[in-house]
């Protein structure tokens, strides 16, 4: 059985924003050489998630205002997290979307269903941020 073991880096300009590492996942899968196993995608950050989703830029926006809903940023007094950071708000939308994801691989390629995608989302972002990728299979 091989193992293969990537990191991804992020520090988005912005509070929140989500990326389509969908690309990056693919070049890893292909660089680990791996036909038959599992891909594991997580985010090594608490305030942060993966998820597999649709591209579309009405999805992407519905889930910011759906989570803004359940979880607002302010008044960051709402948050009992917040006496060290202003925060509490990221890590409660993390725990909605998930930490990671896991993709089989199949002949090489992510076996995926229509439309799916692999997303990094970041809810407290301006500093530095890390996804990894662990491949394993034969």
């Amino acid at each position: 059985m091989r193992s293969f073991r990537k990191v991804l880096h992020f520090n988005l300009p912005k509070r929140r924003g989500l990326v389509n590492i969908t690309r990056d996942v693919e070049k890893a899968v292909e660089d680990s050489g791996v036909k038959e196993g599992l891909a594991l995608i997580n985010a090594m950050n608490i305030t942060a998630s993966v998820f597999i989703n649709d591209d579309e830029s009405g999805l992407h926006q519905d889930y910011e205002d759906w989570l803004e809903d359940l979880a607002p940023e302010k008044p960051y007094s709402r948050y009992r997290h917040n006496g060290y950071e202003d925060n509490g708000d990221a890590h409660l939308k993390r725990t909605i979307m998930g930490r990671e994801t896991v993709v089989a691989i199949t002949d090489g390629r992510m076996d995926f269903g229509t439309w799916e995608q692999i997303f990094y989302y970041e809810f407290d972002g301006k500093r530095d941020k890390r996804v990894l990728i662990k491949i394993i299979g034969e």
